[in-house]
């Protein structure tokens, strides 16, 4: 039979017992909650080292995004760059450097199937066509060479399309033969990685000195630059 004293030590155990419980319960969540929350900071920490993203935040600051210095660091004034970005280019507005993010900066993975020949003859391109357009303009006009590469009424090579007859002014006056800056190399990487400012266009044109009534008839999808992009 129970004494006073025992059934006075079981409740004092169980107390004890429960209290015990309690705090091991707490800690665990406790330090689950902290893995999760280190974990994510860990993992931004990691992004924010990488040279990756001191090439996004260069490329934003090319675009005119981003004025912080090219650290590496993925803060709060990164991120802001990459929400504006994100919103003038229609992508899901929520600051992650995803696959189409990267592919409208341009910092995509080429798919292979050109050539350092290639390249080349597309930043001539670029910069006989382009050179005194701003860089998104530039790539805009790679992206339009590009696209009439994989359009079924244009050739299906690069130098197919840029030296068509009468496809592109700088083929007819000799301006193709210079020599292209870094920004028509850079412009026409971006373009094979797949940044297109365009949307698709496969003609563009200057209004002030178009000649073609046809060009005119064109519908125009964007204006970058001095240059009007249609399809």
């Amino acid at each position: 039979m129970e004494t006073k004293v025992q059934k006075k030590s079981f409740k004092k155990f169980k107390r004890v017992f429960i209290l015990c419980l309690c705090l091991m319960f707490t800690f665990v969540l406790g330090g689950t909650l902290y893995a999760v929350n280190y974990s994510a900071e860990t993992q931004v920490a990691a992004v924010a080292t990488t040279s990756e993203n001191k090439q996004v935040q260069q490329k934003l600051k090319e675009l005119g995004y981003y004025n912080g210095a090219i650290d590496g660091i993925f803060g709060t004034q990164t991120i802001s760059a990459i929400k504006r970005f994100q919103r003038d280019y229609g992508l899901t507005v929520d600051g992650i450097v995803g696959k189409n993010t990267l592919a409208k900066l341009g910092l995509g993975t080429t798919s292979g199937k050109y050539s350092s020949s290639d390249i080349y003859l597309l930043a001539k391109c670029v910069h006989a066509e382009a050179r005194g357009e701003p860089y998104v303009g530039q790539v805009a006009v790679a992206a339009v060479i590009l696209n009439r590469v994989k359009d079924p009424n244009f050739p299906n090579t690069i130098s197919g399309v840029i030296y068509q007859p009468w496809a592109f002014t700088a083929v007819n006056d000799g301006q193709i033969n210079l020599e292209p800056n870094q920004s028509a190399y850079n412009a026409a990487t971006d373009a094979m990685n797949g940044w297109d400012p365009t949307y698709g266009c496969i003609y563009y044109y200057n209004p002030v000195t178009a000649t073609s009534q046809w060009i005119f008839s064109r519908q125009t999808v964007i204006t970058i630059g001095k240059h009007v992009f249609a399809i």
